[in-house]
């Protein structure tokens, strides 16, 4: 699949952006630095975004500073990436869109949200948080600051360990030299700050889009408590916890991650997303009145599987307790064996 690059202007800047695949868009930010075009040529990442291609009209861009987008930039503050995500945005001529932001894109994905509510239909983030002080001690961010200023090399492998955790050192290698590439150290080094300068908790509870929050459990750049917040800080979010310590989406296992935005961008009430059959089996089961032990011994599992199944239903559906299961599968008439 190709992808089309063009430009676009904000604050007399150049920003680049590229469009692949069909049907309604998707906005993407994929947070802190990218490049369009070298980032593509990554069998993980194309692979990734081709599979949402499948079924929306990707748009990604490369934030001011980086990328194919003009180099030189003096202000670091997250409301550039907001209206250069803007005028994109306009220069697509877009009325409506979905939006999915990763790690600090999605800081960027929910302002856009909060300021377009009448444009926005679905709004996702993964791996983010809601305030940036809460990423890591003042010494950690400190010193990593300093490394990437001091040497680009040794701090650019360093952040590839941390966001790919669990990967093997050609995938770090590879990532390590992508950021170089994407950005100079001192453009790198100042978004990163801004990152762990900036706070959205203000505008969460004010949210009305329909909202989808993916997080990693291992993940060891952006600890999982902290999607959990920013879930729990959205009017109606869905919070759907993902195996696995990568913090990059499209590294680990993007499998059921990419089942769960596929699932959320595809579901007519755009509140729910889409059971896997175990589960389903499970809500079919609760509907009939059968505790954890009754729905281990029909499933032949142990009751410990058939609670951490209930638990991800609770999650995938927004609800608190088995009560409202039961209400919700009368409503979609799930039946055993659904």
């Amino acid at each position: 699949m190709d992808q089309r690059i063009r430009f676009c202007e904000v604050d007399g800047s150049r920003v680049a952006y590229a469009t692949a695949g069909r049907g309604p868009v998707l906005v993407v930010d994929t947070g802190w630095v990218s490049h369009l075009e070298f980032m593509w040529q990554s069998q993980a990442y194309r692979t990734f975004f081709e599979s949402l291609a499948q079924i929306r009209t990707i748009v990604r861009f490369d934030k001011p500073g980086t990328g194919l987008s003009d180099r030189q930039r003096r202000d670091f503050s997250i409301d550039v990436e907001v209206r250069a995500l803007e005028s994109v945005i306009a220069s697509l001529g877009l009325r409506t869109f979905d939006v999915l932001g990763t790690s600090q894109g999605g800081l960027v994905a929910a302002l856009l949200a909060s300021r377009h509510p009448d444009q926005v239909r679905k709004l996702i983030l993964y791996g983010t948080w809601a305030c940036g002080r809460d990423l890591a001690p003042d010494e950690v961010k400190a010193s990593v600051l300093a490394l990437i200023r001091a040497h680009w090399g040794l701090g650019s492998r360093t952040l590839s360990n941390i966001f790919l955790a669990g990967e093997d050192a050609a995938a770090a290698a590879s990532f390590a030299e992508t950021q170089r590439i994407a950005a100079s150290a001192e453009v790198a080094a100042e978004l990163l700050e801004a990152s762990y300068q900036s706070d959205i908790r203000g505008i969460l509870p004010g949210l009305r889009v329909p909202t989808l929050v993916l997080h990693r459990q291992e993940d060891r750049a952006v600890p999982f408590v902290l999607g959990r917040e920013v879930a729990a800080h959205i009017p109606g979010a869905v919070l759907v916890p993902l195996r696995g310590m990568a913090h990059l989406p499209y590294f680990g296992d993007p499998e059921p991650l990419l089942e769960a935005i596929r699932g959320f961008l595809t579901s007519e009430n755009q509140t729910i997303l889409p059971l896997s059959p175990r589960e389903r089996e499970v809500v079919a089961l609760v509907a009939r009145g059968l505790t954890n032990r009754e729905i281990a011994e029909v499933m032949v599992i142990s009751q410990r599987t058939a609670e951490n199944h209930l638990q991800r239903v609770l999650n995938r559906l927004g609800l608190r307790s088995r009560v409202q299961v039961v209400a919700w599968a009368l409503e979609h008439g799930f039946t055993a064996g659904h």
